[in-house]
């Protein structure tokens, strides 16, 4: 008992705890650790594993987001390369139908400026007979008018005004070829 009044009358150093402080201070650490371990803890590692799941949720549904925009992605690609093919075939389409429909635009403007020709020609034919035929009975007219003052005497005969008529263009006509 000595020791412990000796003890206790010296002054301890103020770093060192005393004994029963210690050993006090450690069981309400133990009680404390317990308690935290036995309630405490497992809400902790529910709540940690949760957050771990749903972390590890998050990253699944990212990667088969990532799949299926993969998956969309390549859709997109493959039609955007079919509309292409499409978009190329109906412009080859369209030039064969612009190509055709232009051939048949020049058939039937050269059948149309056949047609035009032959009617301009058969016009020509038809203008140079009626002249032909007018001018001879204007020449006709007037060498029997000038036949008659030649001859001092009337050509009233209508076939012998004919016949000379005829002759005498037709002897024109010949002169003409002669000279060409």
């Amino acid at each position: 008992m000595n020791a412990l009044l000796l003890a206790a009358e010296e002054p301890q150093p103020p770093l060192i705890p005393h004994l029963d402080e210690l050993v006090i201070g450690l069981i309400a650490f133990v009680i404390v650790f317990g308690f935290l371990a036995k309630k405490l803890l497992p809400n902790i590692n529910k709540v940690l594993d949760e957050r771990r799941e749903a972390i590890e949720g998050g990253i699944e549904k990212a990667e088969s987001a990532q799949i299926e925009a993969q998956s969309v992605l390549e859709q997109y690609k493959a039609q955007l390369a079919e509309a292409r093919h499409e978009a190329a075939r109906l412009r080859q389409e369209a030039t064969e139908q612009g190509t055709a429909l232009i051939q048949e635009m020049k058939a039937e403007g050269q059948r149309q400026r056949e047609e035009i020709i032959a009617a301009g020609h058969a016009q020509i034919a038809a203008d140079r007979k009626a002249a032909s035929s007018a001018l001879r009975q204007d020449v006709g007219k007037l060498a029997t008018d000038l036949a008659a003052k030649l001859v001092g005497e009337a050509l009233e005969d209508h076939a012998r005004q004919s016949r000379t008529i005829d002759r005498f263009l037709d002897e024109l006509e010949e002169k003409a070829e002669a000279v060409r």
